[in-house]
């Protein structure tokens, strides 16, 4: 496996770009410099994430989101910290 998450990760098992190896690792996502925890997919290189509306589900049972367009930086919460 890679040090780096990928470019593109989905929550989503449906979406081609669910990668359950990297999602049981643990990415964490820093998005405009703030910590988000809803994230249910993100692209870095066209930069924007889709996050999760509250509770609320659609009609097949998949969250709401909204995507957002700015600054994305992913990472694997189980790296070691820098001292």
């Amino acid at each position: 496996m890679t040090d780096a998450p990928p470019d593109r990760l989905s929550t989503n098992p449906k979406s081609p770009f669910f990668d359950e190896a990297v999602l049981a690792r643990g990415v964490g996502i820093r998005f405009d410099g703030a910590e988000k925890t809803t994230v249910e997919e993100y692209c870095v290189s066209e930069g924007w994430v889709r996050l999760a509306v509250g509770k609320t589900m659609d009609r097949h049972g998949q969250p709401l989101t909204i995507k957002l367009k700015g600054l994305v930086e992913p990472y694997f919460r189980d790296e070691p910290v820098a001292e």
